[in-house]
């Protein structure tokens, strides 16, 4: 006995398409059986370079002949990856068990049902014998549905979902793979920004679970999304077809390719998962149109009712067809294993017995009216279990008329959109709450202080903005551990909270720095005392992990209409005045005072001396002399730039350089110490002293300018500096700020006869793509990765490796930062050329370096 669904079914979807029956591909014959083992020991790096190398997406653990886990690509997103120790903890630490298996006789229309309940990506197949086979993943249904005339009709704007998902080139590792677990993302877009590099590379780049596994591999941490994503980002038209798009996808061998709409925004970016979707709804489709030409369709072979029976058996959406009375005749078994409700239960019943009762009656009544004057209903509404838990769906109905336009039957299709409300309620929540604390993030506080604003100036009321931050808090997460931290910004918030009115609003601005929106206010005096509760609240120990931590903090009040009419100002004046309750001796509070900003006054003071100190004659030159490694013989020395102020005696380099890069003064200065380090030089060469190569740094802002090239030309004629002997010292990151124009300027620069170095190498880019283009002479290695060499083997591993590449190049390298024979032992060991740092003399003026040298 077959249902007037199946009937209408019989023939229709075999004329068109030409289908044999799914049912006739098994799982087996689409499994992968060359299969990847390991141990339960084998560390997790080793298992994802393994991984790698065989480029599959997941690897089984296998503890003598038995199966014991399985561990994905999608597993690697829940690596932390600011502990470089989970590296090398055993596979069985962080595998998935027991596995997942399917036996070889299973059709992929089961597999497909299957892959969909269980939210799965790969199945262990086992034989007739009990004995694994193979592995089976998503991948493999979507390139094996042999549903080609599907792909060919739809198009990728089918498949456009909204919500794309964008993280900015400088966002981190942690960002990323949080987003992806907690969106269920498989990979996100990576945004470059629309620079130079972004028209060269392409804007968008992806990360996506393999990337991340092959971090892992590679043991490595601390990387921003922008350099380990994969660019550019391959993109089709929205108007493609999705048979195109898949052989795209299978011919370069990548996963997700990117939707550009007509006006050249990227839309959306797909994958095999959308696709394999895409095939079901596809499916859904044509059911629609096959009920509406039911009547013609009576007439068609058992053969053609075969195929309409399996398009409704393998629907992964619901389905249910009524009669024109609205009774239900026909349900497929995903409408059974949404609801709940076995066919026999409901056939001959009015689809009713599924409301929740939370829609009203105005409600069916509007859907009913438009089903009646369109044809077809299509919305969400919340519907009832047979166990009675409301659960929302996406419900499209159509009405199916015979060719004399007479109504004979309803389908309903449904789909149990609950994970897509978690999703999105999640998104929501990430967008405007802090995930850690559960507090208003920076952007809801913003939006909240403008609607406070606006109420105080209707009422005539005061507002009070508070700025709250913990004194010394970073000591508790550089000696405890960030969890331990954590913790405390939980409790911290807590009791912040626990101070306020109901009405009142606390928000976390990040780290350790909170905002406080006092509303409704008659006096300054109310702010001061809530100021009070939440010291006294924060000075009582944190207990945690059996400790007590003492947790103290400073708060800055500013008043509105008082202090600022404006959101931003008042935020700046309470933070003002918060450092101002630092300066007083913390654990207190203090109100925004116009006084407060002495500091900007002594900003600006500094400035100002800064501007005359050239004529003044207050700037003068230390130098610091570089040895040959092997020999120890004086081989260069490096002019540094220090100012001896007549009040203030010696500046920090660390106060004044960076005050003259945000002026402009640097420009100046930039030319006298090059003129006198130059000028320097040529007494140490009138002296007959050996010869000495001088080295200068070059600051980004005077590299920029464009009159830098003819300065150092004329500067070289007027001190009578031999070029040769000159050598610039940049550093990688001016030279990325616009590669071109670098490349041009040091080139103009090289054709006068100057040496260039490259200076903190391995701080920056260190992208061997851009340091072969480079026209440099010298590396200079980075303190950074200098002072543990002697103790430590990979620091020493990653200097060997920086001056096998340097002399592979052809370039001296230097070492900065030696401060001990063994730095120097090592260094000599791995063939460093130039030695710089303590170990041989700190920076020295000049008439000692005279005497010295």
């Amino acid at each position: 006995m077959t249902s007037p669904l199946e009937d209408s079914l019989s023939g229709v979807l075999d004329e068109r398409f030409h289908l044999a029956p799914s049912d006739a591909l098994r799982v087996g014959t689409i499994a992968h059986g060359d299969l990847l083992e390991c141990a339960p020991a084998l560390p997790l790096s080793e298992a994802a370079r393994l991984m790698s190398e065989r480029r599959v997406s997941s690897i089984l653990v296998v503890d003598g002949e038995a199966v014991v886990g399985i561990w994905t690509e999608r597993d690697a997103l829940a690596i932390d990856f600011g502990d470089r120790a989970v590296f090398s903890q055993p596979i069985s630490s962080v595998m998935s068990a027991p596995v997942r298996t399917v036996p070889a006789s299973m059709s992929l229309h089961e597999l497909t049902q299957r892959f969909r309940e269980e939210c799965v990506r790969h199945y262990l197949v086992m034989d007739e014998a009990g004995q694994r086979c193979g592995i089976v993943s998503l991948s493999d249904v979507v390139l094996n549905q042999g549903l080609e005339h599907y792909l060919k009709l739809r198009k990728v704007d089918s498949l456009i979902k909204g919500g794309l998902h964008v993280l900015p080139s400088d966002a981190s590792l942690t960002e990323a793979t949080r987003l992806m677990r907690e969106a269920a993302l498989d990979a996100v877009v990576v945004d470059f920004g629309t620079g130079m590099e972004a028209d060269a590379r392409g804007r968008y780049g992806i990360v996506t679970e393999r990337d991340v596994m092959r971090l892992v591999a590679r043991r490595e941490t601390g990387r921003s999304v922008g350099a380990i994503a994969s660019r550019p980002l391959m993109t089709v038209s929205e108007h493609v077809s999705l048979y195109r798009v898949r052989g795209m996808m299978t011919e370069r061998r990548i996963r997700h390719i990117g939707v550009v709409r007509s006006d050249g925004e990227l839309a959306d970016v797909i994958s095999f998962s959308d696709i394999l979707s895409g095939m079901e709804l596809a499916y859904v489709h044509e059911l629609q149109q096959a009920l509406r030409e039911s009547d013609l369709a009576l007439s068609c072979s058992q053969r053609n009712l075969y195929l309409a029976e399996q398009v409704i058996e393998s629907s992964l959406e619901g389905i249910m067809v009524t009669d024109a009375r609205g009774r239900i005749i026909s349900v497929n078994p995903a409408f059974s294993r949404l609801t709940g409700y076995a066919a026999e239960e409901v056939v001959g019943r009015s689809p009713s017995l599924l409301s929740s009762g939370r829609q009203s009656s105005a409600f069916y009544a509007r859907m009913w009216e438009c089903l009646q004057t369109e044809g077809k209903w299509q919305g969400e509404l919340w519907n009832r279990r047979k166990s009675g838990e409301i659960y929302p769906e996406l419900l499209h109905i159509t009405a199916i008329r015979d060719v004399a336009g007479q109504l004979t039957h309803y389908a309903a299709l449904f789909t149990d959109i609950s994970r897509l409300k978690e999703t999105e309620a999640r998104i929501r929540d990430l967008a405007y709450y802090d995930p850690l604390t559960g507090l208003p993030n920076r952007r809801l506080l913003e939006d909240r202080l403008l609607v406070e604003l606006s109420h105080a100036a209707r009422m005539g009321s005061r507002l009070a903005v508070m700025f709250v931050d913990l004194d010394r808090f970073k000591r508790i997460n550089d000696s405890l551990g960030h969890e331990v931290g954590d913790r405390v910004l939980v409790e911290v918030a807590r009791r912040i909270r626990a101070c306020l009115r109901e009405d009142d609003t606390v928000a976390r601005m990040g780290g350790d720095e909170f905002v406080v929106i006092l509303g409704n206010l008659a006096q300054p005096d109310d702010a001061v005392a809530t100021a009070r509760r939440i010291v006294a609240a924060l000075r009582r120990p944190v207990v945690t992990d059996g400790r007590e931590l003492v947790v103290t903090t400073s708060i800055g009040i500013s008043i509105y209409p008082d202090d600022s009419m404006e959101s931003a100002t008042l935020i700046k004046n309470a933070d003002v005045a918060m450092y101002r309750a630092k300066e007083q001796g913390r654990n207190s509070f203090q109100l925004y005072q116009p006084a407060m900003n002495a500091r900007s006054l002594e900003h600006l003071a500094l400035e100002t001396a800064l501007h005359g100190a050239v004529q003044r004659d207050e700037l003068l030159l230390h130098f610091q002399p570089l040895v040959r490694a092997e020999s120890g013989e004086l081989a260069a020395a490096e002019a540094l730039l220090r100012w001896q102020h007549p009040e203030l005696g010696l500046v920090s380099p660390a106060d004044f350089i960076p005050l003259a890069e945000e002026t402009g003064l640097i420009v100046p200065i930039g030319e006298w110490v090059l003129r006198h380090a130059c000028t320097r030089h040529r007494s140490w060469c009138d002296a007959g002293r050996v010869p000495l190569r001088m080295m200068v740094n070059i600051s980004a802002r005077q590299f920029r300018q464009e009159t830098f090239v003819d300065m150092v030309r004329r500067v070289l004629v007027e001190t009578g500096m031999e070029p040769a002997l000159l050598t610039l010292e940049l550093t990688e990151s001016m030279l990325m700020e616009d590669t071109e124009a670098s490349v041009v300027r040091m080139q103009q620069l090289r054709e006068l006869g100057v040496s260039l170095a490259l200076d903190d190498f391995g701080t920056g880019y260190s992208s061997l793509a851009y340091l072969k283009g480079f026209p440099i002479d010298e590396l200079k290695i980075d303190r950074l990765f200098v002072r543990g060499i002697d103790r430590n083997p990979r620091d020493a591993a990653l200097v060997s490796a920086i001056v096998s590449l340097g002399h592979s190049l052809g370039l001296r390298v230097v070492a900065e930062g030696v401060e001990t024979r063994a730095h120097l032992d090592v260094l000599r060991r791995h063939g460093c050329d130039l030695a710089q740092g303590f170990h041989f003399s700190q920076p020295l003026p000049w008439q000692s370096f005279l005497t010295t040298y």
